[in-house]
């Protein structure tokens, strides 16, 4: 990822820092603690934005990776979406918070994280909805070569499910948050809220943010990349392996006395 992407990751992630970023925040949290808690397994990762906001942290699964591309709070493996240092089929859940729609190639990260997916492994992808308020209002800003969301391509629902119907995920479903942006204080912040808060009772397809859910289908047969054998790096092998069965001991025959 270049510097421009990095520069857009920072701003995206001092606005989650503020008011309405929180907001979303929690909201992102509550609608997910249903998913987290029916997967389970002994690996869990999330790629995405930085700034220590993991996801993850309700989830059954004890082991949980956050993957970044810069050193952050609870950043515990730096390395590309689209290059992940981990061995085929070794990753029960996988949380993509906001790394596709900022990523020069999002089909190869989504490849990548089927790659590292085990067979019926839950995949979480976060984005930014193009055909919300939210999105036009990111589009706007993008118009102007001056403005860091130029780079921004978010991807919609559909070519994301498209996607991944070739690379033999799933979808499950689909849930839509932030409809009604929140703007001013008070009465009117109010209203915004419950305007909010109905839209996503009825999962409108104008939510601002979106959370697919899919399940990998595919089965096992992936092996680790040659790519990053060629270039002396090993992939990170996460799946516990079996306990050595104990050798029987042999039985020692008593030898009779000589009469």
């Amino acid at each position: 990822m270049n510097s421009e992407c990095t520069d857009i990751l920072a701003e995206l992630e001092s606005w989650y820092a503020r008011e309405n970023g929180q907001y979303l925040l929690e909201m992102t949290r509550v609608a997910m603690q249903d998913l987290l808690d029916t997967s389970f397994g002994y690996h869990i990762l999330q790629l995405g934005i930085t700034g220590g906001r993991p996801l993850c942290q309700s989830s059954p699964i004890n082991h949980r990776i956050y993957v970044a591309e810069r050193p952050g709070v609870s950043v515990g493996l730096l390395a590309h979406a689209d290059e992940l240092p981990l061995d085929s089929d070794s990753i029960d859940t996988v949380i993509a918070h906001h790394c596709l729609e900022f990523a020069p190639n999002p089909h190869q990260v989504l490849r990548e994280i089927q790659r590292v997916l085990t067979p019926q492994g839950q995949l979480l992808v976060i984005g930014f909805n193009p055909y919300s308020l939210l999105g036009v209002n990111t589009y706007l800003r993008g118009l102007s070569h001056q403005s860091l969301w130029k780079g921004h391509n978010p991807v919609g629902e559909k070519r994301l499910t498209d996607w991944l119907r070739l690379l033999g995920c799933e979808v499950q479903d689909i849930i839509r948050l932030y409809g009604v942006p929140l703007a001013g204080g008070g009465k009117l912040r109010q209203c915004l809220m419950r305007g909010d808060a109905w839209s996503q009772r009825n999962n409108l397809p104008f939510g601002g943010l979106y959370i697919l859910h899919a399940i990998k289908q595919v089965s096992a047969v992936h092996r680790p990349r040659l790519q990053l054998r060629s270039h002396g790096k090993r992939l990170i092998g996460l799946v516990p392996k079996p306990a050595p069965a104990p050798t029987p001991t042999p039985t020692t025959q008593k030898r009779k006395p000589i009469g």
